[in-house]
């Protein structure tokens, strides 16, 4: 990644280090650039569509506020060779070195337990080896996609074995709208088994699953299941739920994803080349960061003074262009948040809710020129 990303990078981990626990969520995003005269694309995941690979980590509080990314892989697939096979490192290899950056923060921050937190496509005994091999740093969370056969041979499976048992307990939370399904409250059972897995070297490794299964689901809803590996030991109902909350939190890398892409709308950058994409791109990771920030604090902490979330010159230029004296007393985050969505297009309306990423990017967008501005001003004035 660019190096101008070093100053987000470095502010990311001093945020991490006044926390307790901090969740290093990885995944992975296509960015869509088809129909674009791009050099240097690949294919997605259709041969035809044309984009770049987008792999950041991303930290968060166990109360999900965005601390900033950690740091980020950017390629563009090869083509098929003659034989079907796709050339290049594997793509797998980077849940690895996922791992490997987080383990190497760890000695960083005595005080900050850092959890790796990733979904289906990192249940890979190799980052589990890894983790072993390193001493487990970091600890490490993901959601397990392979039933495997458990060492005994007696056919035991993992998730059968875990589920065996009488349960630990049960944890009840509400899940957030999305698109056709509408929030609602989820009740699941807990089930928690220490087991061994074979390492893939002949040897065996101890980890931990956890299944959660939802019970008394809605007709015609699909009950939700998770099931997750980790190397935390879980004996009680309240490990159990703790690691669930922390993989539940997981959501807020598809909300940084949503941001980038439908708010900051970077699938529209049109430049010539990957390179100059990649660059952009960087920018954007910071800017994206921001806005999810700002909206989730302006929902979750509306009455905070303003200015600890934004300069003097931001919210001066926020009111400048708004059209609107500054208050008396200062203004709170929650009032410069819609402020800035206003002049991005949100309208206010009480229908409206609070504002979402995209009127809030285009909002800040000319908030931060009109900031510049009135520093130039005032430097040029003496």
């Amino acid at each position: 990644m660019p190096f101008f990303l070093e100053p987000h990078w470095a502010s990311t981990q001093e945020r991490m280090r006044s926390q307790s626990v901090v969740l290093c969520i990885q995944d992975t995003t296509e960015l869509d650039f088809n129909g674009q005269d791009i050099d240097g694309l690949g294919p997605l995941n259709y041969e035809a569509r044309r984009g770049l690979y987008l792999h950041p980590t991303y930290a968060v509080t166990t109360e999900r506020e965005p601390l900033g990314v950690l740091d980020a892989w950017m390629w563009a697939r090869e083509e098929l060779d003659a034989d079907g096979v796709r050339p290049g490192p594997k793509e797998s290899t980077r849940w690895i070195e996922g791992y490997e950056r987080v383990a190497e923060m760890a000695p960083d921050m005595p005080h900050t337990r850092l959890v790796y937190v990733a979904d289906r496509e990192a249940d890979m005994v190799e980052m589990m080896r890894r983790a072993h091999e390193l001493g487990t740093p970091a600890d490490w969370l993901v959601r397990a996609q392979h039933d495997r056969c458990l060492p005994g041979g007696d056919g035991a499976r993992l998730w059968a074995s875990t589920t065996s048992a009488e349960p630990l307990g049960e944890i009840t939370f509400m899940t957030g709208a999305r698109e056709t399904q509408k929030s609602r409250t989820v009740r699941q059972q807990l089930w928690a088994r220490e087991v061994e897995i074979v390492d893939g070297e002949r040897g065996k490794l101890k980890v931990h699953c956890v299944i959660a299964r939802e019970v008394g689901a809605p007709a015609g809803i699909k009950p939700i299941e998770w099931r997750l590996l980790t190397n935390r030991a879980v004996a009680t109902q309240e490990d159990a739920v703790e690691l669930i909350n922390w993989y539940r939190a997981r959501w807020e890398i598809e909300i940084y994803f949503h941001v980038l892409k439908n708010g900051c709308e970077v699938e529209t950058l049109q430049l010539a080349a990957v390179d100059r994409i990649e660059r952009a791109l960087a920018l954007f990771l910071v800017v994206a960061w921001r806005v999810t920030y700002l909206m989730r604090k302006g929902r979750t902490c509306p009455d905070l003074d303003a200015a600890l979330f934004f300069d003097p010159d931001e919210i001066r230029g926020a009111h400048l262009l708004a059209k609107k004296k500054m208050p008396t007393p200062p203004p709170t985050v929650n009032e410069v948040v819609r402020l800035i969505a206003q002049i991005g297009g949100f309208l206010g309306r009480k229908s409206d809710g609070e504002p979402g990423a995209k009127t809030i990017w285009r909002g800040l967008d000319q908030v931060l020129a009109a900031a510049d501005t009135l520093r130039a001003l005032r430097d040029g004035l003496g």
